[in-house]
């Protein structure tokens, strides 16, 4: 029997993206096809997003959404079923989806996306007569009201699953706005919507979703704990027999060096190290790094935040060039991190480069011409760009944290010699122990034999969505099953 899932999402990759979230939600659903799941995806109507739209049908019409009428239309784009939540007095704005350009948050974001969940409960409630679903699926706080608003309509409705991709995102608005956002006063409670005497979307859906998943095994463990749980590890513990971990994949066809047009030279397991010296040129002239095919090119390609361990990475930079290695860097975030990056690039010129953009095409390339990723995240749900590093043949350097420690296997001498080993790891997340692992990565480089078996490891390693694919089908039909679906 084919299940119906509403996925319900606040970006999506390539319309919209922030993190990688956009990339799970743009790639699931394809996913879970052969599964005989059949998915649609609910999103904002942000200006992006309606730009995309070509043939829209009317599905759904409200009148007064927080303040103005909405429209949900269902269209086919970027290879998807989607269905667009057009509502220009909350979503047709400059700026991000979240903030006003260089600005804060934007002031209404709870009506915001109060309104996404809203809709996507009146979805699972049958206002969409040709697309009734089976299970409602909520990604972090943007949605975390979606399970909520079902939960206290009572009567029958769908199964609930929310995602969290990152706890760090809480959602978390004034107590008092519970009325304006059609929340009976039972909800006003802590079994409800209240979280330290304020309303948390985040932990509305973390209270009221029929099931909680997360991005990763290991990260599933670590949101238990008071000092992983960041607030929620409570609630988190009384809820875990309904807790799962299932790694995130990558979309194979967006991510494949054998075909990727943003590479100068593309290549195979087979052709790598040829191809890969080409693209490694052009990364070295890109950033402005010395062309110097036997120094270690590390790259990083990640928001410059804290968790990100962005803040290491700047102590250690005169470890790793010791190292008679380069650094290439793309991303933007904290200001004062750009600033502390863009002083490395004059303190070590032809050593280290830095792009403050997120650029997709950058990306691609950092990651098919470096020999080395490094991921040193103070803490990380999943983590995608490990996975792409072992798609393309650059050895992963990650904190044992999260995600990262699922899916990179550390290449200490048991690894190497039983010829699993794809990458390195190291823990505690301290600047001392990431030189370590800079050093280790180092010496690994002088053996350029092992280095190249240690990259048939990774190029060998499934990081695609099949595997977990199957882990949401079976979550979603057992989750149907115990409902008497």
């Amino acid at each position: 029997m084919t299940l119906r899932v509403l996925s319900v999402v606040s970006e999506l990759f390539p319309l919209v993206k922030t993190g990688g979230l956009a990339d799970v939600a743009a790639a699931l659903p394809a996913a879970l096809a052969p599964e005989d799941i059949a998915v649609r995806t609910l999103l904002p109507g942000y200006p992006a997003v309606m730009a995309a739209v070509t043939q829209p049908e009317l599905v759904h019409e409200v009148w007064d959404l927080f303040g103005g009428p909405a429209r949900v239309l269902a269209c086919h784009a970027v290879g998807l079923d989607l269905l667009v939540l057009d509502a220009p007095h909350l979503y047709a704005r400059p700026g991000g989806p979240y903030r006003a350009g260089v600005g804060g948050e934007w002031p209404d974001n709870a009506f915001r996306f109060a309104a996404l969940g809203l809709i996507a409960a009146q979805i699972g409630h049958g206002a969409v007569a040709a697309f009734v679903p089976d299970i409602v699926h909520a990604h972090d706080w943007q949605t975390g009201l979606a399970p909520a608003y079902l939960h206290y309509a009572g009567g029958p409705r769908p199964g609930t699953v929310i995602t969290v991709h990152n706890l760090a995102f809480q959602g978390q608005f004034p107590l008092d706005l519970l009325p304006a956002l059609g929340l009976p006063p039972a909800a006003r409670a802590i079994e409800g919507v209240e979280y330290y005497n304020s309303l948390g979307f985040l932990k509305a859906g973390l209270w009221s979703a029929d099931r909680i998943t997360t991005v990763s095994p290991t990260y599933a463990v670590e949101i238990m704990t008071d000092e992983g749980g960041m607030g929620l590890g409570g609630l988190l513990r009384s809820r875990a027999p309904v807790v799962s971990g299932i790694l995130n994949g990558i979309d194979t066809s967006v991510w494949d060096p054998a075909r990727d047009p943003h590479l100068p030279a593309n290549y195979d397991a087979a052709t790598a190290a040829t191809a890969r010296a080409r693209n490694k040129a052009a990364v070295q002239a890109r950033f402005g790094l010395a062309a110097d095919p036997d120094a270690l090119l590390f790259g990083v390609v990640s928001r410059l935040e804290w968790q990100k361990g962005m803040d290491l990475l700047l102590g250690v930079l005169p470890a790793l060039t010791a190292q008679h290695a380069q650094l290439a860097v793309v991303g933007s975030g904290d200001p004062g991190l750009e600033t502390g990056f863009a002083a490395a690039v004059g303190d070590y010129p032809g050593r280290v480069g830095c792009m403050f953009v997120y650029d997709e095409a950058l990306a691609h390339l950092v990651q098919g011409g470096c020999d080395a990723l490094l991921v040193p995240s103070h803490f990380e749900p999943c983590g995608l760009t490990q996975l792409c590093a072992l798609r393309y043949g650059s050895l992963p350097v990650v904190a044992r944290v999260g995600g990262l420690s699922d899916t990179v296997i550390d290449a200490n001498e048991m690894a190497v010699a039983s010829g699993v080993a794809t990458g390195v790891q190291f823990y505690p997340v301290t600047p001392e122990r990431l030189a370590a692992a800079i050093t280790r990565t180092a010496l690994l480089w002088r053996d350029r034999e092992l280095w190249r078996r240690l990259q048939q490891n990774g190029m060998a390693t499934d990081v695609s969505w099949r595997r977990p694919a199957r882990h949401y089908a079976a979550l979603f039909r057992a989750l149907v099953e115990a409902r008497g679906g």
